[in-house]
């Protein structure tokens, strides 16, 4: 599907492809494989990652499984195309932390015969979509969704369930924070988060409360 010396820039638009699923679903794994064949047919390439990212390397994009390429990572998704110029081939990784500007970046860049490979997390730790991914899956030519094994039932997960207790949307981490779960798996994880976080008052409070009901 993906021929990296069939495309002639002067006359053919470029185009976007989009890598999602959970953690640990090899994302940056199938986004290296990809970049590093554009290299192999020599094509120029560059890759980028957001400054928020540190977790294995500042100026790597490195996968789960210890594979790595060279990346710049920058603060904001307006860097990207002063950087990417004269390039033939542009990865992104860790997308869902890019602002909402980077959907028009990847569809700048493809309208000028760029070939633009990003991957992220197309949901947060409570399974909403996540930041920008929706509107980048939308625009793209191509969709890829990778799925991990949940750890719990062993089949397809594509949720990312948050061990810590952390409300923040953004909490960078691996296995001691998260782990990949399936659908049934989640609703069992979620449903009982929920029961054991319900407050359940003492009978000298309920008892207070009775008595006055606007305390």
């Amino acid at each position: 599907m993906f021929l990296e010396n069939t495309v002639n820039h002067k006359e053919q638009f470029g185009w976007i492809e989009v890598i999602c699923g959970s953690m640990f679903s090899g994302k940056t794994e199938e986004l290296i494989r990809r970049l590093k064949r554009a290299q192999f047919a020599r094509q120029k390439v560059e890759i980028f990652k957001p400054t928020i990212d540190v977790r294995y390397n500042e100026d790597m994009v490195v996968s789960h499984d210890a594979n790595q390429i060279r990346s710049t990572p920058v603060p904001a998704a307006a860097n990207i195309p002063i950087l990417a110029d004269g390039c033939d081939v542009v990865g992104i990784d860790e997308a869902q932390f890019f602002d909402d500007e980077i959907v028009r970046v990847c569809n700048d860049l493809a309208n000028k015969g760029v070939r633009v490979i990003v991957a992220g997390l197309d949901m947060d730790f409570k399974g909403n979509p996540f930041g920008p991914m929706p509107s980048l899956m939308a625009t793209a030519e191509y969709v890829t969704k990778v799925h991990a094994v949940c750890t719990r039932t062993g089949n397809l997960a594509q949720y990312s369930y948050r061990k810590s207790k952390s409300d923040n949307l953004v909490l960078l981490g691996e296995v001691d924070e998260y782990e990949p779960l399936s659908r049934a798996a989640y609703y069992k994880a979620m449903t009982r988060d929920k029961v054991r976080n319900i407050k359940v008052n003492d009978d000298d409070e309920v008892t207070a409360k009775s008595q006055n009901p606007d305390a």
